[in-house]
């Protein structure tokens, strides 16, 4: 007899459905084609101990499996269910005439239970997409998949359940979620805020017009200034999530298996701080099972990388693509993915090896050239693509205080969404743009006209700081972000001021 189930392969962050044929014909046999890896192969075992184990057998038949498309590889032991399924329906055990209704995905233990799958929402909506009436998989993942509109979600706990729903001798479970009432639920719930900083409002400043214009940022300090407790707190200053941003963050985090059973659906923007020990391909995804890497679950959110220098110069390197393209494309032999790349690059660093390069209390002990030495080992194409260079200076002890009051995470982010709206309405004819950061030479030229009293104030600051000519576009974008915070049409000079302020590592006279 000839069966024929459904599960689906993933495909970057997206799905493809995968038709698996099951025939069980005479003679004594078990054979598996259509690329099946290690993994899909040994499921062999798992499934007859699994179907033993519930009470049914295994046929000891000639089994026949072909899993299309062949072209693609089947990764996994997600798939168990799927087969397991396919082999008691083609044996006659339980009914198949519902089996094309569903895609059914899960990985048996061996006493037949479940056990959660990876990529349970693109999955979802490829299913809902291409017209399946409903998703069977583990209960773990249910409220995950149930996010998507139009399609019956049915979490199950052991294979047994999934053959008697299907023979008509039990039911499953029908799990649903409305995804805007969980978003609405869950949203801004943040355990941090501006507030818990005392001192240091410049910095907060430069973090404010960061969060305005999508800039990237590099705070340089002393161990103990406050670096990465500013930085954690970025996400609370950030325009809140939309729904779509929501879910397409969710769909990368459950492509990695990291959306967990407590939440269905990422409501915060992601904050990701990788050690300086991470590989190049951990960063940026990739592997034998294509994983998305450190730039893709900071998508939508802030990749934090403490220490900048101490990284590898590889592992930095593959941060250039994406901070321009905004997506990560991974091209291997056998396969090619992109992921979406999206995020606001928060760094910081000491100044030099000692750290107490230009501390107003400390001595730096470096030998001389140590701290230009220090700050070339990031490289120049990749300090091109930082727009702000904030120098964090420790808080003095009167400024300790937590009672002066500091200025909460709400009132900024209030600011920061106001700014970027007025973005999203210059650049609503440039579909790939959403934020001042993002706008190229053509488009600076463009929106970033200044008056001749500004051009002279440029022109005096590039001269008497010994700005360099990258510095120029890098000041004209941050200017045109702080005059959208004001609310002003025309950049002015004051506005240029600011702006250039935040160049400090373009100075000649930095690092001596």
């Amino acid at each position: 007899m000839l069966v024929k189930t459904y599960g689906s392969a993933l495909a970057g962050i997206d799905a493809i459905v995968v038709t698996v044929e099951v025939s069980i014909t005479r003679g004594v046999s078990f054979l598996m084609v259509g690329l099946p890896d290690n993994v899909v192969r040994e499921s062999q075992q798992r499934i007859a101990t699994a179907i033993e184990n519930i009470g049914f057998r295994m046929p000891g038949r000639r089994i026949v499996i072909n899993m299309a498309p062949a072209g693609i590889r089947k990764e996994g032991a997600a798939y168990d269910l799927t087969l397991a399924v396919g082999i008691l329906a083609a044996s006659g055990q339980i009914d198949a005439n519902m089996l094309g209704d569903f895609i059914i995905m899960g990985e048996l233990s061996l006493d037949g239970s479940l056990l959660p799958v990876k990529g349970a929402l693109p999955i979802a909506v490829t299913a809902a997409r291409k017209g399946f009436r409903g998703f069977i998989l583990p209960e773990q993942n249910a409220r995950e998949a149930a996010l998507v509109g139009g399609l019956e979600v049915y979490g199950a706990s052991r294979l047994g359940e999934v053959a008697d729903f299907f023979s008509g001798r039990g039911a499953l479970k029908r799990v649903r979620v409305d995804a805007e009432q969980e978003f609405s639920r869950c949203a801004d719930n943040h355990g941090e805020d501006f507030s818990d900083v005392c001192g240091q409002e410049n910095v907060k400043r430069a973090l404010e017009i960061a969060a305005s214009g999508g800039h990237n940022v590099l705070m340089i300090g002393s161990a103990g200034s406050g670096k990465t407790m500013l930085a954690r707190r970025l996400p609370t200053i950030l325009p809140p999530f939309t729904l779509r941003e929501s879910l397409e963050t969710t769909k990368i985090h459950s492509v990695a298996g990291r959306t967990g059973n407590r939440h269905s659906l990422m409501t915060r923007r992601p904050f990701r701080s990788p050690h300086s020990s991470i590989s190049a391909a951990a960063m940026a995804g990739g592997g034998s099972m294509p994983q998305p890497g450190e730039v893709s679950l900071s998508h939508n959110g802030v990749l934090f990388l403490d220490e900048l220098p101490e990284f590898q110069r590889t592992v930095l390197e593959v941060l250039r693509q994406p901070l321009e393209d905004r997506v990560i494309e991974i091209s291997r032999t056998r396969y090619s993915v992109r992921y979406p790349a999206g995020f606001m690059l928060v760094a910081s660093m000491n100044p030099c090896p000692c750290g107490n390069y230009s501390h107003p209390d400390k001595e730096c002990v470096c030998p001389p050239g140590t701290v230009r030495k220090y700050l070339n080992r990031i490289s120049g194409p990749l300090l091109d693509r930082i727009d702000i260079h904030i120098e964090v200076v420790p808080v003095p002890f009167e400024k300790l205080d937590r009672q002066n009051g500091a200025e909460s995470s709400v009132p900024v982010r209030a600011r920061v969404t106001k700014a970027r709206k007025v973005q999203q309405e210059r650049f609503a004819g440039y579909p790939s743009v959403h934020c001042n950061a993002q706008m190229n030479t053509r488009m600076i030229r463009e929106f970033c006209t200044i008056s001749d009293a500004g051009k002279l104030l440029l022109k005096n600051a590039m001269v008497k700081l010994g700005l360099s000519a990258r510095a120029y576009d890098r000041v004209l974008k941050l200017s045109r972000t702080i005059a959208d915070l004001e609310g002003r049409g025309a950049i002015q000079p004051v506005h240029l001021a600011e702006a250039i302020q935040y160049r400090s590592l373009d100075r000649e006279t930095w690092a001596g």
